[in-house]
């Protein structure tokens, strides 16, 4: 009995163990506006300002109604408004993107969110948008958005969003961290510093080694 009472607080143990360590622990304060410097409380990657100095300025991001310039190699630029360019942010876990594409043929290509989901909402022209599930199954989950349309994609799930109108789109992304990070595949795979090797990467895509030489010689844009 004694041993069947220590089994059963173990696992009630593990359980609350693996709770608290799937999330971010709640802020114990209003806010902790992020600051360069290396001196003071260290939050989340962040050092942080004393709360008595904070601005409304350290809250506030400006221009997120002002379509970019989407002439590049993908054609599609994602605006942050994170961490990085709202220091108030930190520790709310939330954040937001941007995102605007050329006509037909924008791509904001195939990546991930290792620490976010995102809810997507179309503003202006037609997306093509998918995530594909893990392993073993790699289900792909597509569906066409018009203006208005709303689309969720997992946490870590390889993701993307392409422009299938002729005219230009843009959607707003909100994502469940202040800082979700960004992995896009291609640029991840044959655009690593330093390269992966190529026999690796032939035997894992299954190619002549010289596809993957080839794609490793090619520029890999970052549209972020």
């Amino acid at each position: 009995m004694e041993g069947l009472k220590f089994l059963l607080v173990f696992v009630l143990l593990a359980l609350a163990s693996s709770f608290a360590s799937a999330f971010d622990p709640s802020p114990l304060q209003d806010f902790c506006v992020a600051v360069d410097e290396t001196d003071g409380v260290f939050v989340n990657g962040k050092f942080c300002k004393d709360p008595k100095l904070a601005t409304a300025n350290d809250f506030f991001f400006p221009g997120l109604n002002i379509a970019r310039n989407t002439s590049n190699p993908v054609g599609s630029v994602v605006t942050p408004a994170n961490v990085a360019q709202i220091p108030g942010l930190n520790t709310l876990g939330i954040s937001l993107v941007r995102i605007d594409f050329a006509p037909y043929g924008g791509l904001n290509p195939p990546h991930t969110h290792p620490r976010a989901t995102e809810i997507l909402t179309v503003l202006e022209g037609t997306l093509y948008v998918g995530f594909v599930t893990s392993n073993p199954d790699n289900r792909l989950i597509t569906k066409v958005l018009n203006p208005g349309d709303v689309f969720v994609f997992p946490v870590g799930l390889i993701h993307f969003q392409f422009n299938v109108g002729k005219t230009k789109a843009s959607a707003i992304g909100a994502l469940s961290s202040q800082n979700p990070g960004v992995i896009t595949i291609a640029n991840a795979v044959f655009g690593s510093t330093p390269p992966i090797r190529s026999d690796v990467l032939a035997k894992a895509f299954q190619v002549d080694k010289n596809i993957v030489d080839h794609l490793q010689k090619q520029f890999w844009y970052d549209n972020n």
